[in-house]
């Protein structure tokens, strides 16, 4: 995730007041002297200045310039006046009419004028080319004679012309007080509910005792019942109610639900509620790539040249240097994705969204979930998920920053890769000029490779064996580096041009990359580092998630759902659910239905509880309760509208949602020709440090879940990263193909074992009360298992996935009754473990 640039200096930033935008004329003058000098520039320029690639001039009584093409940051042209005097808290009124030719978004700023440039206002005006007049309040953090006015214009591709007129800062302002506009009181998952599940929402109401609820469509009533008193809820500090609803089950569309005479936004019923949003949430990481053309054919809309591919202005990523003492050597780390709305790219946030990725596909192989082609990706068609060649562009990254053999720390990962200065915003990957440079290698890094090339063995064994090979080679080669230098931490001070990522505790990296190897290998070594680890057995399961420093929670749910031999698995699976409940627990007591309640919210608070939804839907897939899948669909009411705010954190999801998420191409806010954030983004969400000025400015004193702003410039609040639609694809996925439990089980016996191959029989009996007429069976291998000769059945593999179908003579299972059949399977590479998801006619054995 992205970091300030060095010129945001937060203690001072802290202080800033500022207001809001008005694109109307400005408001009434504030009472103090005039603090521009020659602002309606009827004595010529002086004393303006602007940078040495434009020249001011006076037209029809306004100050212009005609503003060069092809520059690449915000500041490159910049038109300003110096020695402005500040006094220290006190409110200004800074106002101007502003035009441009062509219509552009300029950068208005009131600033230190020298490093680190600090900001007590910063504004991005929509210039017209007929003209608007604009006015903003903010109030001085500090006693400063010498600030500096600056209008930063540069950043496009293309000339255009600038014009500025009736410039005025006055002191003796009223401060702007930003109000979030919640819509009405009911709050609802404005995406909708299904039609099985828990259906609840929240009114928001002084009153104390119970009021009537109504649900309605098309003007008809359809319920009624009354709501439940909360109390205070202690993350929003609103009085809340609840309304549940759950007894409606009837599909539709334009349900709205009124009380306290407040009636909802709408939502719809519908069983299919989920399914485009597990495959937007996905196609979220082709837009994200780097070193790739991104075609418009494939995203309408989003097209764009390849980023950091070595062609001018880029210096690219085909030949990257280390910071300078770090190595002599330089590395092709072309590809991978973008991090978040920066042009970074860092091994260990790649290293949980490519998990995440890859356990999407893994958990739901054997259903044939996710296909070839479903993503509209350049991979599409060549008979692999495209879920799997998408996580393989992240993969072949992760790959590539291991460090080569001979040189010093061989076998460790490069922590990450970005540019050596923070670039400004909008800023097209192709266009940034930036030198790019590789940052040391760190052990948490080290131990993110072991454990997602590990688990990219076996995943893509069936489909590539030499890329499954390379990838163990290198995760063990990166297991044995770790062990060598188990202490090797990311400097924390090492946040210029991108974020620092620091991790001062590896131990649980190391449970996770011991746990994916296990999985994938069997062997021993692994098997005695998980079970002699303390996160083995310790309360792992944080009320404020996990995320890409804290990962002990990815091994311990890895084992609990991958098959494999360890011995105290059930003990592991049984921990699962304990930390389920302990989810359930808190959403429970949330007036909000949050399984996620610290006192502050986190950055990113979305991603953590998305993440606390994934134990619960762990905890469903291994014992069938409804109650976890219940909590999942509660947690993702919140994500999608019932909230303090009253809005979907996600992008084209809900009448209210987020779309000016944090980002330097998806940049719509700062620049109409470029694109919002592509639908089914998610951003951050509320976050109680508020570390940006412009969540500082308009959010200080905000309850937990009033932390949160949609601007582009709030980068501590709105961000978008790959780390972050990861758990929402995971979970999209879970909500999308729900599997229906039935009356059948099955017994997976292997009889004989041979140095390359094993005999297997399958015996599948019907425990329901009507006899099954006709069956097709599906399971998957965990990796490259082959099957050579079957009998008894009708048997096809498709990658790790297997299907057997009766044949004419076995088609009918009495109840009670059972057919067996058989085959003769060559292993795959490493461990082959019995398979343990067996669906039957689409329903699963348990």
């Amino acid at each position: 995730m992205i970091r300030p640039p060095s010129w945001l200096t937060l203690a001072v930033a802290a202080a800033v007041s500022a207001g809001m935008v008005m694109l109307t004329p400005s408001s009434a003058a504030a009472d103090g002297p005039e603090q521009i000098v020659n602002g309606t520039f009827d004595s010529g320029t002086a004393p303006w200045w602007s940078t040495a690639n434009t020249t001011l001039e006076v037209a029809d009584g306004r100050l212009c310039a005609d503003i060069p093409g092809g520059t690449a940051n915000p500041w490159d042209v910049i038109v300003g006046q110096n020695d402005i005097a500040l006094v220290k808290d006190e409110t200004y009124e800074f106002s101007f009419f502003g035009a441009a030719d062509p219509g552009r978004v300029a950068r208005a700023l009131i600033q230190l004028p020298v490093d680190p440039w600090t900001q007590f206002l910063a504004v991005n005006p929509e210039l017209s080319v007929s003209g608007n007049d604009y006015s903003y309040t903010f109030t001085s953090p500090v006693d400063l004679p010498n600030a500096q006015v600056a209008f930063q214009i540069g950043g496009s591709a293309t000339p255009w012309r600038f014009c500025v007129d009736n410039v005025s800062l006055k002191g003796g302002a009223e401060p702007d007080v930003y109000v979030p506009d919640t819509g009405p009181r009911v709050r609802v998952n404005m995406v909708g509910y299904l039609p099985t599940g828990p259906k609840n929402a929240t009114v928001v109401t002084e009153k104390t005792e119970p009021v009537a609820w109504k649900l309605e469509r098309d003007g008809q009533s359809v319920a009624e019942g009354e709501t439940v008193p909360r109390g205070v809820d202690a993350s929003s500090g609103q009085n809340v109610h609840t309304i549940d609803f759950s007894s409606v089950r009837t599909p539709g569309t334009g349900y709205t639900l009124t009380a306290d005479g407040e009636t909802s936004r709408p939502f719809d019923i519908g069983a299919d509620l989920y399914d485009e949003l597990k495959t937007d949430a996905l196609k979220f990481y082709y837009t994200q790539r780097s070193g790739i053309e991104i075609l418009d054919s494939l995203r309408p809309g989003y097209g764009r040249p390849a980023g950091h591919a070595g062609v001018a202005p880029n210096q690219g990523d085909v030949e990257v240097p280390c910071q300078p003492g770090v190595c002599d050597y330089t590395l092709n780390v072309r590809g991978g994705w973008y991090d978040a709305g920066d042009h970074g790219k860092y091994v260990v946030n790649g290293g949980i969204s490519v998990h995440q990725i890859m356990s999407t596909f893994e958990r739901t192989k054997a259903d044939g979930t996710h296909k070839d082609g479903d993503l509209d990706i350049p991979e599409s068609g060549n008979g692999v998920p495209d879920i799997l060649d998408e996580a393989r562009w992240e993969q072949e990254f992760l790959l590539s920053m291991q460090v080569p053999d001979g040189e010093p720390h061989a076998g460790m990962a490069h922590h990450k890769i970005h540019d050596a200065a923070w670039t400004g915003l909008p800023l097209m990957p192709h266009l940034d000029p930036q030198k790019r440079e590789l940052h040391p290698p760190s052990t948490a890094a080290t131990l993110n490779l072991a454990a997602t090339a590990a688990q990219a063995a076996r995943l893509f064994a069936p489909y590539d064996p030499e890329f499954a090979k390379r990838n163990l080679a290198a995760a063990r080669k990166a297991w044995a580096a770790a062990k060598a230098d188990p202490a090797r931490y990311a400097d924390p001070a090492d946040g210029v041009g991108g974020g620092a990522y620091p991790d001062n505790d590896v131990t649980d990296e190391f449970y996770w990359a011991a746990a994916e190897l296990y999985i994938t290998t069997g062997e021993k070594e692994f098997r005695d580092y998980v079970t002699a680890s303390p996160h083995h057995t310790a309360d792992i399961w944080r009320e404020r998630g996990f995320d890409w420093g804290n990962t002990a929670q990815l091994g311990r749910i890895q084992l609990a759902t991958v098959p494999n031999a360890l011995p105290d698995r059930a003990r592991v699976r049984a921990s699962v659910l304990e930390g389920a409940d302990k989810y359930l627990e808190i959403q429970k007591a949330h007036p909000y239905g949050l399984p996620y309640n610290p006192p502050d919210f986190d950055w990113g608070s979305n991603n953590l509880i998305l993440n606390n939804m994934v134990v619960m839907a762990v905890a469903h897939d291994i014992s069938g309760q409804a109650k976890y899948r219940d909590g999942v669909l509660e947690g993702m009411d919140y994500i999608l509208g019932r909230n303090a705010l009253n809005q979907s954190y996600v992008t084209g999801y809900g009448e209210v949602a987020s779309k000016n998420q944090h980002s330097r191409w998806y940049a719509r806010q700062l620049d109409p020709s470029l694109p919002n954030p592509p639908r089914g983004t998610l951003s951050g969400g509320p976050n109680s440090a508020i570390q940006d000025p412009v969540a500082q400015a308009k959010l200080r004193g905000c309850k937990p879940q009033f932390c949160y702003i949609d601007d582009i410039e709030s980068w501590s609040t709105n961000e978008l990263t790959i780390n972050w639609n990861s758990p929402l694809s995971w979970i999209a996925s879970f909500l999308a193909d729900p599997v229906p439990a039935g009356d059948c089980k099955v017994a997976y016996t292997n009889h004989g074992q041979w140095p390359d191959g094993f005999n297997t029989q399958i015996t599948i009996t019907n425990t329901g009360e009507e006899a099954i007429e006709g069956w097709t069976l599906k399971w998957a291998f965990l990796g490259g298992q082959k099957v050579r000769r079957h009998w008894n059945t009708e048997l096809s593999q498709d990658g790790a996935a297997v299907t057997a179908k009766n044949l004419r003579w076995n088609r009918v299972i009495k109840p009670g009754g059972s057919v067996t059949f058989g085959f003769l399977g060559a292993d795959g590479p490493g461990a082959n473990p019995k398979p343990e998801r067996f669906l039957l006619n689409g329903a699963l054995c348990r």
